[in-house]
């Protein structure tokens, strides 16, 4: 089993590469949907959400109003730490037990697994999965700007704050074993994935 860590800045075409991956045969992974997952209604994730900070995050209908929680946190470190100290061990947990049910399924499965803030949260050094490749779509912070503004409707300010709480390009480069430049076409993106699949499933023929 090959495992892969996708990671890139907001709207850098992570989703597009990821998408393209597993229409090629990765069994994805994306770590914002793990997070949703692990604070739905009846999980534990949720209920400790609840006792911290209370009834009044939680929607009538019992899931959780994301919107309340992050007034809640907004400008407030300690209360941020203490919502990390129960999202992320909760989304570790399941992303290991998703890469056990890919493995299982196919023990040369290649996973990739998109990580949004791989950089911020210590890198390839401080996960606990032992990446064998990490993945980095690359795209200047000025197109991405430009990106979040026409297709998300973002103030320019708005969508430069964004970017600018996050790693640096040259942080996240740091880290790569792989680059895809997404600062191109759609085409050229998709092409750049296409070699890197040859590449990793010539790997898996020749073991």
């Amino acid at each position: 089993m090959q495992l892969i860590a996708l990671t890139g800045g907001i709207a850098a075409g992570k989703s597009t590469v990821g998408r393209r991956l597993a229409e090629l045969g990765a069994f994805r992974i994306d770590a914002d949907q793990l997070a949703r997952d692990v604070v739905e209604p009846g999980t534990p994730g949720l209920r400790a959400i609840r006792d911290r900070f209370g009834a009044e995050v939680i929607r009538a209908d019992g899931a959780l109003d994301r919107a309340a929680l992050g007034a809640r946190v907004f400008g407030d470190a300690e209360a941020l730490a203490d919502l990390n100290a129960i999202v992320h061990p909760a989304v570790r947990e399941l992303a290991e037990r998703r890469i056990g049910e890919a493995a299982a399924l196919d023990p040369d499965a290649i996973v990739v697994y998109e990580i949004p803030l791989l950089v911020e949260t210590g890198g390839r050094a401080a996960s606990s999965v032992p990446w064998g490749l990490v993945l980095v779509a690359d795209a200047p912070a000025e197109l991405r700007a430009d990106r979040l503004v026409a297709l998300r409707g973002m103030e320019r300010a708005e969508a430069e704050r964004r970017i600018g709480s996050q790693a640096s390009d040259a942080d996240r480069r740091a880290i790569a074993d792989v680059l895809i430049d997404t600062s191109g076409t759609e085409q050229e993106t998709l092409d750049q994935v296409d070699a890197l699949w040859t590449r990793l499933t010539a790997r898996e023929t020749t073991g």
